[in-house]
């Protein structure tokens, strides 16, 4: 499937290192270029800004989503297609669910560990197929993307469910693996067949 809006997780910084910014930046052209819509947290500040900046200097659509508290704040960007104004961060990440049909995440902190890891354990309980990758900008997810392969060595999660979650450095490897990505659900549980009594 070739997602029509395709929800960004990032951070709300820009890191240490020039190449994070060039990798949001190119990824909101390449968004904008295959007329997909943004969807994101809603913030003119780091990566987060980075991404809709691009998107909608390459002609595209910017859906943000963001608390009243943080546009109290003055971290909410004016510039948008559309920025949906919620009550709590629980609001914000369900809104943002329900206008996506793809999740990607780009280096960031908590709130992007947060945001990435509640899409996958939905997938996991089939609340939805989408599909759900994170792009290794200098090798940020190398360690995340070790973890979750220890995760299913020790029976915490099943192999096709680590399968269907896209790691890798290359933008366009992503994209097009987007637009093949077929969602199968496995159930979450391991078979308790082999668990001794």
């Amino acid at each position: 499937m070739t997602p029509t809006a395709l929800c960004v997780y990032c951070g709300s910084s820009s890191g240490n290192h020039p190449e994070y910014v060039e990798q949001a930046r190119a990824f909101g052209t390449e968004m904008a270029r295959r007329g997909i819509a943004l969807v994101y947290g809603g913030g003119k500040v780091g990566l987060m800004g980075t991404v809709a900046d691009a998107v909608m200097a390459g002609g595209g659509r910017v859906i943000g989503v963001i608390p009243r508290q943080l546009v109290d704040l003055e971290v909410a960007h004016v510039g948008l297609s559309e920025l949906v104004v919620v009550d709590t961060m629980h609001q914000r990440k369900t809104r943002m669910y329900e206008l996506s049909d793809a999740f990607v995440a780009l280096p960031g902190g908590f709130g992007t560990m947060d945001e990435m890891f509640e899409m996958l354990t939905w997938a996991q309980l089939g609340l939805h197929r989408y599909p759900c990758a994170f792009l290794d900008v200098r090798g940020y997810y190398t360690q995340l993307r070790a973890m979750m392969d220890h995760m299913v060595t020790e029976r915490f999660v099943k192999p096709e469910q680590r399968e269907s979650i896209w790691f890798g450095q290359d933008m366009q490897q992503l994209f097009d693996w987007m637009e093949h990505y077929e969602g199968v659900y496995t159930p979450k549980w391991i078979d308790r067949s082999s668990v001794k009594a």
